[in-house]
């Protein structure tokens, strides 16, 4: 795209010609799936010109922004991993440090590093009908344009997490701590530790800040599934000596991700006899004197909320130690001293650390327009699980909630460059779902009832009730369609670009 541009002298105007710099894709995000998104389209469209905008000064997403004490993955490292690059690391539950290594040993191998752009934050994307063509305008007031956008830039926001307004925390005098923003030198060795939450960055915090820290309390309002997982696969191990790796880390995958599908088959099924269970571990891991009832008990059926996995049961070997305490109530006030609960008890703390949970934002808190008209994303519907209502040319690549992320994200990114290569062999030029208007919705696409999907409803797409608006979190589902199943499916239409201007003239 040429704009013209004019600079004032004394003598005269003189006409400047300032070029838009054109990408056939734009990739939004160098994490774990920005990263692999680049490698599925050097290896399924090559040719294409792409550029990776990624708002920090680093490559790893989640993973290079959360560095607090015992930072690991809690799904297994063969399904997080990606299909086309094996782990080989010793853990299958891995910590944050040797994951963000994978993806930029990924980044470096593919050649895909040159192709990154850091502290290109974009704010907004203004899709033209007329040029069949986005441009994207960045933080620093700069613009680029390209054929088609790829989000992979998560679903919450980088640079705060959810605190909730804790009464007369003004008042407090010790060190409050938010995970997302952890101080490098914060010092907790022998200090006594609050951790606000009950997730899986409470269940990490708890038992790791206790190696150091005087005593850990892991203060919640509500009991949450946690179920102990080996921190290293001994299949995975055995496969290894016996065959080479990437034969070893395909079928280890393949393993992982055909038990993961029918365990949740089955809890989901039989939701009764899943809670007794879960519970039971819990029990047999704690001994009959724990108040498994209160503290490991939730009110709601298992996988309603994503259940927390911890390595070698380090929580639970943590509290019986006496390093780490549970403690379930609800916070009637801060002092200067520490936490009054309203209970009556009271908790001392020097440090107080709020684990309290994500603030979900996607696409990177950019703003959609269609021709200036802004995108309202509670109005649109979302599409096999990756494309919006509406939108053309445009895809947002997120992963599962009951199963690694990349999984999904894996898919995702070859079925868009599977309806590219199908647009260039058609020479369309434009590719967007278009919704039946009496297709019913179905609440929001990630089917949990997690606090921050609670909190952003309202300002997400919906799901609707039959495939492709329907989001299944199914890997095999989502195989069979976007691996196998065809890309003009009669919902996905496609068009070619305008005749310029001058020729519809003639």
């Amino acid at each position: 795209m040429i704009i013209p541009a004019f600079s004032l002298t004394l003598t005269s105007i003189q006409p400047t010609i300032v070029r838009m710099e054109h990408f056939d894709v734009i990739i939004v995000g160098a994490g774990l799936s920005g990263i692999g998104a680049a490698r599925h389209l050097q290896m399924r469209c090559p040719g294409k010109s792409y550029v990776i905008l990624e708002g920090r000064e680093a490559i790893g997403g989640t993973w290079d922004l959360f560095r607090y004490p015992g930072i690991r993955s809690d799904s297994d490292m063969f399904t997080l991993g990606y299909n086309f690059k094996p782990w080989l690391g010793e853990k299958s539950i891995a910590d944050g440090a040797s994951i963000r290594a994978y993806i930029e040993e990924t980044a470096r191998e593919n050649d895909i590093t040159p192709h990154i752009r850091f502290g290109q934050k974009v704010v907004s994307a203004d899709w033209s009908s007329e040029e069949t063509r986005w441009t994207l305008t960045l933080a620093n007031g700069t613009h680029v344009s390209a054929n088609w956008v790829m989000m992979c830039s998560g679903y919450y926001r980088y640079d705060s997490g959810y605190i909730p307004e804790f009464p007369g925390i003004a008042d407090y005098g010790g060190t409050v701590v938010h995970p997302q923003h952890w101080p490098e030198d914060l010092d907790y060795s022998g200090k006594n530790v609050v951790v606000i939450g009950s997730g899986a960055t409470a269940m990490t915090l708890a038992p790791a800040m206790a190696e150091t820290a005087g005593h850990v309390t892991m203060l919640q309002r509500s009991p949450t599934y946690v179920v102990s997982a080996p921190s290293k696969d001994a299949i995975a191990g055995r496969l290894r000596n016996l065959l080479p790796k990437g034969l070893a880390y395909r079928l280890v995958r393949l393993k992982n991700v055909i038990v993961s599908m029918v365990m949740f088959k089955l809890v989901r099924s039989n939701p009764g006899s899943a809670k007794k269970r879960l519970i039971g571990m819990v029990r047999e891991a704690l001994g009959p004197d724990y108040d498994v009832e209160k503290h490991f008990t939730p009110r709601y059926n298992v996988w309603d909320q994503r259940v927390c996995a911890v390595p070698d049961a380090d929580l639970f070997d943590a509290i019986k130690a006496g390093k780490v305490s549970v403690v379930t109530d609800h916070i009637e006030t801060f002092d200067a001293k520490g936490i009054r609960l309203k209970s009556g008890e009271r908790l001392d703390a020097d440090i107080v650390v709020t684990a309290t949970g994500l603030e979900m934002q996607l696409l990177g808190g950019a703003s959609v327009f269609l021709d200036g008209v802004r995108v309202e994303a509670p109005q649109t519907m979302i599409y096999k699980g990756m494309m919006i209502s509406g939108v053309p040319n445009f895809s947002n690549i997120i992963g599962y909630n009951n199963a690694s992320w990349t999984l999904k994200a894996d898919l995702s990114s070859e079925h868009v460059c599977r309806i590219i290569n199908h647009m260039d062999a058609h020479r369309y030029a434009v590719a967007v779902p278009k919704l039946d208007p009496s297709e019913p919705a179905d609440g929001n696409f990630f089917g949990l009832s997690s606090g921050y999907l609670d909190r952003a409803e309202g300002t997400v797409p919906k799901q609707g009730t039959r495939h492709p608006w329907k989001v299944h979190h199914n890997y095999a589902r989502d195989y069979a369609s976007l691996k196998l199943g065809r890309v003009d499916d009669g919902v996905l239409t496609f068009s070619r670009a305008p005749m310029p201007k001058a020729s519809r003239a003639a």
